[in-house]
């Protein structure tokens, strides 16, 4: 079964590279995957999305995703400015970066799993600058499950990280893993178990 994710984040704050890193993760371990970008005006601070498909089986559809099965904003700001919800499945997971409680949240009814971490302050300690999209792939690992945080680490040890910064992106992954709250979200309401 094919599952969908589309993440959502500034432009540099790598939202593209995160979903390439992801796609090559679970193609190591034996999934097919695919990432496919999305560029608007293709400048520092404005919204970008970027979409991603995987799936045990090869992948035809090379299209944008309009129903996804999990969100990943890895900018807790760009809600403001797009509706990062549109479209989500019945049942979708929601990997935010943040630090507002849950209760005050507006979370669209149709979402029954929640992963939160403050991704920010997290970068802020390792990088020195709110580059989150590292720690979100740790919080979407811990969340979902889809993949494994050993196929994160040798994903990025093959990026373009090797020379510079991959002892800081390696800690962001293992961080945003083991620092993400996951809530249960309750069917009838925005209570969470």
């Amino acid at each position: 079964m094919t599952t969908e994710i589309r993440l959502h984040g500034r432009g540099g704050q790598g939202t593209v590279m995160a979903a390439g890193i992801l796609a090559q993760a679970l193609a190591e371990e034996g999934k097919w995957a695919i990432a496919i970008p999305t560029f608007g005006f293709e400048r520092r601070g404005a919204p970008v999305s970027a979409f991603l498909r995987v799936d045990d089986k090869p992948i035809r559809s090379l299209t944008n995703i309009y129903h996804p099965d999990v969100i990943v904003c890895i900018d807790p700001t760009v809600s403001r400015a797009v509706d990062i919800f549109a479209g989500i499945a019945e049942g979708a997971t929601l990997v935010l970066a943040g630090r507002k409680p849950p209760g005050e949240m507006t979370l669209p009814l149709s979402a029954r799993r929640l992963g939160l971490v403050d991704a920010v302050a997290i970068a802020m300690e390792l990088f020195k600058r709110p580059i989150t999209n590292s720690v979100m792939l740790g919080a979407l690992a811990r969340t979902t499950g889809i993949v494994s945080l050993a196929a994160l680490r040798r994903a990025m040890e093959d990026s373009h990280f090797r020379d510079a910064g991959l002892a800081q992106n390696l800690a962001a992954i293992e961080r945003g893993y083991d620092e993400t709250q996951v809530l249960a979200l309750k069917e009838s309401c925005h209570a969470y178990a």
